[in-house]
């Protein structure tokens, strides 16, 4: 919570020194959200991945099982491994359709990455050429769980994360930058892939199984190793570099009710779950 209220305050001071609105902020990314949807469609992003770093991924209707499992069962709205399912089997699968049966929400199917590690890659742009980026760190998911395919997120209490951002040289780094910058523009990013280590993941050997755009926390500020003093100076650094590229935002850039409509999508997600939870009892 700290964290996250750091980064806001952060945020705010430098869009005040640089003479920006800080509610700007939800206008970033904005290209990219589905309006009518109210949402950052995984599907409508997931086209964006070139073929040889995306995973089969489609709409979870009933009607076509999966070839080979695990697969992931997510909402289409979620984010921060928010309502992920693992079904191992076609059983586990047909029970997680049933639970939701009541729901409205679209699920959707994911197959499992093939990677043996996952790296979380958080980008900033920079604000003179939107197709680099003026911060970019690598950090590795580790869990001590035994599972091989764990569901890895903030709130998974064996999830940990590791900054392996000063372990790669100048050359690495550019190619990690440059694989984020073929997957999109984004203005601010954070990717999640799988890959067997950290050579392949420069090899550009991974696939990518998340990408969050609507607020993404910076995960190596979780790292255990870091030190306060370097999470402050990465926070400061890395807000002054976002309101630099919110500033860029052309004005005449189609406007989107951005906050208020995930917002109101997010709320009423939760509701529901709650309902086919309860139901499920």
């Amino acid at each position: 919570m700290i964290i996250r209220i750091l980064l806001v305050l952060s945020y705010v001071v430098s869009c005040i020194r640089l003479c920006v609105k800080p509610w700007y902020y939800f206008r970033l990314n904005a290209p990219y959200f589905n309006e009518s949807k109210g949402l950052f469609s995984k599907l409508d992003i997931d086209r964006l991945i070139p073929r040889q770093w995306r995973l089969e991924q489609w709409v979870d209707d009933g009607t076509r099982e999966p070839s080979e499992y695990p697969v992931f069962v997510k909402p289409e709205w979620g984010q921060n491994s928010r309502g992920i399912s693992r079904a191992d089997n076609l059983m586990q699968l047909q029970q997680f359709r049933r639970q939701r049966k009541l729901s409205k929400m679209r699920y959707l199917v994911q197959e499992a990455a093939k990677g043996a590690i996952e790296f979380e890659i958080f980008t900033i742009a920079n604000h003179q050429d939107l197709s680099k980026h003026a911060v970019l760190s690598v950090t590795q998911v580790n869990n001590t769980s035994s599972d091989k395919f764990p569901i890895n997120g903030i709130y998974n209490k064996k999830t940990q994360y590791q900054d392996i951002t000063p372990t790669l040289s100048i050359e690495q780094r550019e190619k990690i930058s440059q694989y984020a910058s073929e997957i999109g523009q984004f203005k601010i990013s954070r990717l999640g892939v799988r890959a067997d280590s950290i050579a392949a993941l420069v090899a550009g050997q991974f696939e990518v199984i998340e990408i969050n755009l609507f607020v993404p926390m910076p995960l190596v500020l979780l790292c255990q190793q870091r030190s306060s003093i370097d999470n402050v100076r990465f926070i400061f650094n890395a807000m002054y570099s976002l309101a630099n590229v919110t500033k860029q935002i052309p004005k005449n850039q189609p406007y989107k009710a951005i906050f208020f409509r995930k917002l109101g999508v997010m709320r009423q997600h939760t509701i529901k779950e709650n309902e086919v939870g309860n139901e499920s009892h």
